[in-house]
């Protein structure tokens, strides 16, 4: 395990030179000497005994699949249940936009807290933290709606609390990821892991259908809330010890806060252009696909009353796992045969925001329910290119800080995904037509990559002499 920037010009420790070395008599006067080269080595590139091992990696990685399954899995439930709750509890377009904008409302607040937390305590406590209070009140919201008879405002309420407490899981990963994995894996770890958001879609689209249709909306709530009870309780027994478990309030308190030590040095970081530019593309990426969550079920449902909502709930987002897997190995295969990164990262982003839009806007001008759910397949696959695009920049721009820098690019996106979500609804409501909603994403999504092309760079931002490690 490489403890030095090895191919940057530094020294290179491996694990067994390491233990050899340190197994010999260092004389007094040469002990100081070794700690600080050592200790130099490491400050250069980041703690390198830090990395997963390979056997370490692939257990993490399979896990946080599952934990982000589990994320989409409840975020979800609303938007598949929303024509159902509409029905029962007598909510027009604009009352079911309200209830699913309400979560993104609550998501953007937590992003930047989120992800700065996580650089200094830890991204798998944040995980597991924020993972144990969704799933509890994702569990319980079919009982609190039935507290009152205000269920549209209890139900906002609800999914607005959800937003608060996933809003941080992202930022999380980002800065686990930016810590424990290596900058040659980290494309193929995130878009490995980021398929869980297609496959926890595709759970919840097939089984919480038929969950639907059997035993009505409020089944779906529970499924998604105890599967991710269980998960929480999985990575506390199995990958994590005691320690790592409980966290004092004292490092709580230290990591909310921003001392002068660990204050981040917002002029210098947003006085670089392609920090702007990773932020615009990414609350470009994100609020599109927040917005196409949130209206494709009811699209379908609309479009195509006959058509069975498994197909069109599940087909789109089983084609989106194998493409993003594929871009994460495609990204990782082009930077080990000598491509420059910034390349790379575009190339996947032009397939992720821009060749998925083209398929955006066919959805809304064809009639036919196979070419409809082709088109969606196609255009919601696609996008899983955008984790071996603007989701890895991140992490190659601020590696000491990529929680708290994905924190402020995603805050973007969900307060945009909240303009976005609602003003669908508003248009479908207005013109009595989808085609304005397509054509909305499709511009959104160019604008962030235009953006992107021209701006992104893939060098440490991080590094300026005026800058104060996290």
């Amino acid at each position: 395990m490489a403890l030095g920037p090895g191919k940057a010009g530094g020294v290179q420790v491996y694990g067994s030179q390491l233990l050899s070395h340190l197994h010999q008599p260092l004389q007094p006067a040469r002990c100081a000497h070794h700690l600080h080269h050592l200790d130099k080595g490491m400050k250069k590139d980041g703690p390198g005994d830090a990395f997963w091992s390979r056997p370490e990696s692939r257990i993490w990685t399979v896990m946080l699949l599952l934990g982000t399954c589990l994320l989409y899995c409840t975020r979800v439930a609303m938007p598949i249940c929303a024509v159902a709750m509409s029905a029962r509890f007598d909510w027009d377009k604009k009352q079911s936009g309200l209830v699913l904008s309400s979560f993104f409302w609550g998501y953007c607040l937590t992003q930047v807290i989120g992800g700065h937390l996580s650089d200094r305590i830890g991204g798998e406590k944040v995980l597991l933290l924020s993972a144990s209070a969704w799933g509890s009140i994702t569990a319980l919201t079919p009982l609190l709606i039935y507290l009152g008879s205000a269920h549209l405002f209890l139900m906002t309420v609800s999914r607005f609390i959800i937003g608060i407490l996933q809003g941080v899981f992202f930022p999380a990963l980002a800065s686990l990821f930016s810590q424990k994995v290596r900058e040659s894996e980290r494309a193929f770890t995130y878009s490995t892991v980021g398929t869980g958001s297609q496959v926890g879609t595709l759970v919840m689209g097939g089984a919480g259908s038929v969950l639907l249709e059997w035993y009505g909306w409020e089944s779906v709530f529970y499924f998604s809330g105890l599967l991710t009870l269980l998960w929480v309780y999985m990575m506390c027994k199995y990958l994590l010890n005691e320690k790592e478990i409980i966290i004092p309030f004292e490092d709580l308190a230290k990591g909310l806060s921003m001392s002068k030590q660990s204050k981040v040095p917002w002029k210098q970081l947003f006085k670089k252009a392609p920090v702007w530019a990773v932020i615009v593309a990414q609350l470009s990426a994100a609020s599109t696909c927040f917005t196409l969550l949130s209206w494709l079920p009811t699209f379908f449902k609309e479009t195509f009353p006959d058509s069975k909502g498994w197909i069109f709930n599940v087909v789109p987002w089983l084609v989106a796992i194998p493409a993003s897997l594929l871009s994460g190995f495609l990204s990782d295969q082009f930077i080990n045969q000598g491509y420059k990164t910034i390349t790379t990262r575009k190339m996947m982003q032009v397939v992720g925001s821009g060749v998925s839009s083209i398929f955006a806007l066919c959805i809304g001008h064809t009639t036919s329910f196979c070419r409809a759910v082709a088109l969606a397949s196609a255009c919601v696959g696609l996008q899983g290119f955008n984790h071996s695009g603007i989701a890895v920049n991140v992490q190659d721009l601020a590696p000491s800080c990529a929680g708290l820098l994905f924190g402020v690019a995603n805050t973007g996106g969900a307060l945009l995904g909240v303009v976005c979500v609602y003003l669908a609804g508003h248009l479908i409501e207005s013109t009595g037509s989808w085609t304005s909603v397509f054509h909305l994403v499709a511009m959104v999504n160019v604008f962030g990559l235009c953006t992107f092309l021209v701006f992104g760079e893939a060098q440490r931002v991080d590094t300026d002499s005026a800058y104060v490690d996290l």
